[in-house]
């Protein structure tokens, strides 16, 4: 932690806005103070080399921005009126930060992403390079999803899910996940005899443990399980987490003890096979024999059409599938190279015969073994 140099802070609804919605210009200027000193003198802070850390922030709100200049009394489950309601609030959002972080001379730069613009390789990348040159030219990226146009297929569902994802594309050392909470308890933390869980080496720690729900602002999508989900994610992409309230910020960025503190677990794993497992939405599915599943499963091998026994869905090449066994269960998902319609005359046949009949571009993997992941095993 104290060696990080690129870190990912995300902060959620109710630590920016008002119960009732609107942005709390006092909160934002005060998490803004936090993040410009960790930008500009965060190693000095923490006894090493004086070089500036970057900061990438996943920014919830806009949403709740927008509520009361829309005169809506609270966040609305319809999708239109809550896409109405980013539209409005992301601007005030953006331009809230833009002032604020502009006191200290930092430019930010709004990337907006879908859970679609992640899951398809061509979009990764362009979400990485923007990202990277942001980092570069010295701007602070202010990342949220695209709740404009998102929907219930194409949504990341919470930007604690979205913060560990883009922790992974970003090569992040840390990420820092603030909230209205002050770590994970052993309970409901508004009850005597529960007590904070300083350290989670792995999920062992966290048997027996209840986590709560969504807090008590009313304004937000997450709540304690997506955190955990979240540090699970980045901690087993090799990222150590810290989870602590806003009002630690400072302490989080410094170093100093905080919060929760989630150890890695994992290693850094492939930018395509991340986001295909924690941030696609299958467009379809193909049914393996069991000679597939236990080439794909336990060897690792690619997906030939020969092990296909069935197509179900309506999917492009290219698209992310889920890989069913006999039974039905999900086994893998992938990157699909063929379309769901000329799937189905493929099946149980081998690519040297296809590309005997068909010709040379059929002579080729349903899912190659560089673009699936498997999900079982």
């Amino acid at each position: 932690m104290l060696r990080a140099r690129r870190i990912v802070v995300k902060v959620g609804s109710s630590s920016l806005t008002t119960a009732s919605g609107g942005l709390d210009a006092d909160r934002v200027d005060a998490l803004v103070d936090v993040l410009a000193r960790a930008h500009e003198h965060g190693n000095r802070e923490r006894g090493t080399a004086e070089e500036p850390v970057e900061i990438v922030l996943v920014s919830s709100g806009a949403i709740a921005a927008g509520l009361a200049p829309l005169g809506l009394e609270k966040r609305p489950t319809d999708l239109a009126r809550q896409q109405a309601a980013a539209s409005v609030g992301q601007g005030l959002l953006v331009a809230r930060y833009t002032a604020s972080f502009a006191r200290y001379g930092l430019r930010v730069g709004q990337v907006l992403l879908t859970a679609d613009d992640a899951s398809r390789r061509a979009h990764y990348r362009n979400a990485y390079r923007t990202l990277e040159q942001l980092l570069v030219m010295g701007a602070v990226p202010i990342v949220n999803e695209n709740d404009t146009v998102a929907t219930a297929e194409i949504r990341f569902g919470d930007n604690d899910r979205l913060a560990a994802l883009v922790a992974h594309l970003v090569r992040a050392d840390l990420l820092v996940l603030l909230s209205d909470v002050d770590g994970l308890y052993d309970g409901d933390p508004s009850k005597p005899g529960t007590s904070r869980i300083a350290e989670v080496h792995g999920p062992e720690d966290l048997t027996g443990v209840e986590i709560g729900s969504a807090g008590k602002a009313g304004v937000g999508t997450g709540g304690m399980v997506t955190k955990v989900e979240a540090a699970r994610i980045a901690t087993g992409a090799g990222i150590p987490v810290v989870l602590t309230a806003a009002r630690h910020a400072a302490d989080a960025l410094a170093g100093r003890d905080t919060g929760t503190l989630f150890h890695r677990t994992g290693r850094r794993a492939a930018d395509r096979l991340l986001w295909l497992e924690h941030a696609s939405s299958p467009r379809g599915a193909v049914t393996l024999d069991a000679g597939a599943v236990a080439a794909v499963v336990d060897r690792r091998t690619s997906l030939l059409p020969a092990g296909v026994t069935g197509v179900e869905g309506d999917f492009a090449a290219g698209d992310p599938v889920d890989l069913l066994d006999e039974n039905g269960h999900i086994v893998a998902r992938g990157l699909v190279n063929f379309d769901a319609r000329e799937l189905p005359r493929l099946l149980g046949r081998s690519t040297r015969d296809l590309a005997r009949e068909l010709g040379p571009a059929y002579e080729r993997e349903v899912v190659h073994r560089d673009d699936l992941v498997v999900l079982t095993g």
